[in-house]
């Protein structure tokens, strides 16, 4: 049997994610930050490009996947969806002085920017996992998503901290300099790690019931038996409420850290890279901990809970005036946020890989549309809750707050769906034997 990708190759398709997660995060973190805060903004305008980006994959990632198929040199799509999205990164910086004196003009380009953009992830990102998931061997498949995954998160804290460093003194210029940057960077690096990956050979090909080759199935037959199971729509609604909950403070937590203290730019995206190292070391810390004991619906709801409490936290730290135990809170809403990735992921691969109809892929695929869903309309809902709380509240910083607390109350009641919706499986079974594909589950 072909032995597929060896663990470099894997680890190179790692660092293509990280590219597409370094072009992204900036979108999500500093244009966000500028539009609030320098522009003075308001916030549902960064919500409605963020959403705009997520509803193009939500449409998209099927179709490019499909083609991507068809066409076979996955390699092809890739770097292509990564050169759209280093030009469309700097299409979005280009738009915001232009929001300084005509604000819809600016929000009009700086909108078909993010569409292009999320239509550039789409190209990129699903003939990766595509790529993957065929050339990796049963064996290496967990751990070569558990690498993609933590490469991400690790690309995007080196973004966050490098354009964090150089953003100060800001101006746009500046920020598109940062933007372009990236943007060729992660293209070459994407060029150099997908070089000759795709003579790998196949595991296995896809075959139909009566065993000739397939590419399509009859997916609409397919999707309506999954979307049948009970089990299944029960973990799709964990996943839903628990990412919108996760979602709405993507693009409200650097302004909020602007306004509330007072920080620059530079230091507002340091702290987002602080809450993806929490993140980054929530998941190490409960894989190592997760393969010695608990069920994974425990710490699936334990991460819920734990973001709970944190969201609780910040509501009062306004209060309290002090910058490090502010930064301090957001690290551990991000460990907590990395406990809750790890229960999710552990349980979609015992979801799926127990099942023998061959549809695990279809109902992963349901799991990351509900992902999806919930991204689009989570930061669109949290950027307009701040607008809407401001208002009526009468305190930018009592908007923020309010939003806050709503999400701690989504997470609580996410904690309690998760006790019931997650796998009751051990944590052990899964991340020592199981050789699922893990998804991308809370990719920006």
């Amino acid at each position: 049997m072909p032995t597929g990708l060896s663990w470099p190759q894997i680890a190179r398709l790692g660092l293509v994610q990280a590219a597409i997660g370094a072009v992204v995060v900036l979108l999500t973190t500093t244009v966000n930050r500028v539009i609030v805060v320098e522009l003075g903004l308001p916030a549902s305008i960064p919500g409605l490009l963020v959403a705009l980006h997520f509803a193009v994959q939500l449409i998209l990632r099927p179709r490019l996947g499909h083609a991507s198929d068809q066409h076979g040199r996955r390699s092809t799509w890739i770097l292509g969806g990564l050169a759209v999205c280093a030009v469309s990164g700097v299409g979005v910086t280009l738009a915001l002085p232009v929001m300084q004196t005509d604000r819809w003009t600016g929000v009009a380009l700086a909108s078909l920017a993010s569409v292009v953009l999320g239509a550039g992830v789409s190209a990129a990102g699903t003939p990766l996992l595509a790529l993957m998931s065929e050339r990796a061997a049963p064996a290496r498949r967990a751990g070569a998503a558990a690498i993609t995954w933590i490469l991400m998160i690790v690309g995007i804290i080196m973004t966050a901290a490098l354009s964090g460093a150089l953003l100060d003194p800001f101006s746009f210029t500046r920020l598109s300099a940062i933007a372009g940057g990236i943007g060729v960077g992660g293209l070459l690096l994407a060029i150099i790690a997908t070089r000759g990956i795709e003579q790998a050979p196949r595991i296995a090909a896809p075959r139909d019931d009566m065993g000739a080759p397939s590419h399509t199935g009859r997916f609409m037959d397919a999707l309506c038996a999954v979307l049948g199971e009970p089990a299944s729509r029960l973990f799709a609604g964990f996943v839903l409420l628990a990412m919108f909950a996760y979602s709405a403070q993507d693009l409200i937590l650097e302004p909020f850290a602007g306004v509330a203290f007072g920080m620059s730019p530079g230091e507002s995206t340091s702290l987002s890279g602080a809450h993806h190292g929490g993140v980054l070391v929530g998941m190490i810390a409960t894989a190592l901990l997760a393969a010695r004991r608990g069920q994974l619906r425990h710490w699936a709801a334990a991460g819920c809970l734990g973001s709970a409490v944190a969201y609780v936290a910040l509501v009062g730290a306004p209060a309290l005036g002090d910058v490090r135990l502010f930064r301090a809170i957001v690290v551990v809403l991000g460990v907590a946020n990395g406990v809750f990735a790890i229960g999710a992921i552990g349980s979609m691969m015992a979801l799926t890989g127990d099942r023998a109809d061959g549809r695990a892929g279809l109902r992963l695929g349901v799991f990351g549309a509900a992902q999806a869903l919930a991204y689009a309309v989570g930061t669109m809902s949290g950027a307009a809750g701040v607008d809407v709380a401001r208002a009526v509240l009468d305190s930018p910083v009592r908007g923020y707050l309010a939003v806050f607390l709503v999400q701690a109350v989504l997470f609580g009641a996410s904690a309690l769906l998760a006790l019931q919706s997650a796998s009751r499986e051990r944590a052990t079974a899964v991340f020592r034997q199981r050789s699922d594909m893990l998804p991308a589950v809370l990719q920006s």
